[in-house]
């Protein structure tokens, strides 16, 4: 089939290779606009834009696909499919209706459970134990199409988003080959969503990673480990504000959010039992291994993380 791939980040790049290596023909790939990013704020074009040009494939980045041309860009292009990896854009009716078989959405979910735009991050904070990759047919509601296949993997105990959103890259790379396989040759067939257990995956922004000293061990560790690396998990002590790796639950007992500093390690009291700090950032600093962090404030016997 002639393929239009639509995706973003770094987590799209397997699946356009994949795609590449397959018996399928990736005419074109659409991606997002150039972002500014960096101290010098200059645009950066983003990882399938740069994949794509390394291999000579022609990149589309309309800021809004319901702005004139772009459905007759995409038309020119003459796709039987689209595959879709977050693309992070809406993809409006008119334009839905130009491959001949569809746009096809590899989600990082098991749907319906945590449709949006963060369900890795969503899995690890409300401590599920099994999540997966989902391929479905996308229409214009969010992350609601007919699904056509799905894989199912455990959570580690320790995984981050991190961790886990690159395996399941991997896991849906393959996916998404099958699935095209499978629509080429008629195999395909959706199956409408449950409207039970249906869960929502907001945008986990700055505030929402804040931690509360008050929650208990568990909670914090998957929040933590949740928003690794992005957003990023933080505290502030006093004046400064910092970033926390992912944290060790212990045995030991303290007052929520008061620090314990002894030459080996750095613990902070929770809602249950104190948490060990792993690794900190401060403000303009590197990340450092928490004691040597410690050592090099001079902290009160009584400080505390709000």
């Amino acid at each position: 089939m002639r393929l239009v791939f639509a995706g973003t980040p770094d987590v799209a790049v397997p699946s356009l290779d994949a795609l590449i290596g397959s018996r399928h023909e990736v005419v074109a790939v659409l991606t997002r606009p150039p972002a500014r990013a960096g101290r010098g704020r200059e645009p950066r074009p983003s990882a399938v834009h740069l994949r794509a040009e390394s291999l000579g494939i022609p990149v589309l980045t309309p800021v809004d696909l319901r702005e004139e041309g772009s459905a007759e860009d995409l038309r020119s292009l003459a796709p039987d499919c689209c595959p879709v990896v977050a693309y992070g854009r809406l993809i409006p009716a008119d334009v839905l209706d130009v491959p001949t078989r569809g746009w096809i959405n590899l989600h990082f979910s098991l749907l319906p459970r945590w449709r949006g735009a963060a369900p890795v991050q969503h899995a690890i904070r409300h401590g599920d134990a099994v999540t997966g990759v989902t391929t479905f047919r996308i229409d214009e509601g969010l992350d609601t199409g007919p699904i056509l296949d799905s894989r199912t993997t455990r959570i580690e105990e320790r995984e981050t988003s991190g961790d886990l959103l690159a395996r399941l890259a991997r896991d849906g790379a393959d996916l998404l080959v099958a699935t095209m396989d499978a629509i080429e040759a008629g195999r395909a067939v959706g199956h409408p969503q449950s409207s039970r257990g249906v869960t929502l995956a907001p945008r986990i922004e700055v505030d929402d990673a804040r931690i509360d000293w008050s929650a208990p061990a568990a909670d914090i560790d998957r929040l933590v480990r949740a928003c690794t690396p992005h957003p990023g998990a933080w505290t502030t002590l006093g004046d400064l504000r910092l970033r926390l790796d992912p944290v060790e639950i212990t045995d030991t007992v303290g007052a929520p959010g008061v620090m314990h500093v002894t030459k080996r390690e750095v613990l902070i009291g929770t809602g249950t039992t104190a948490v060990r700090l792993t690794t900190v950032t401060a403000p303009g600093r590197r990340p450092m291994a928490a004691p040597d962090w410690a050592r090099g404030l001079r902290l009160d016997a009584d400080a505390v993380c709000t």
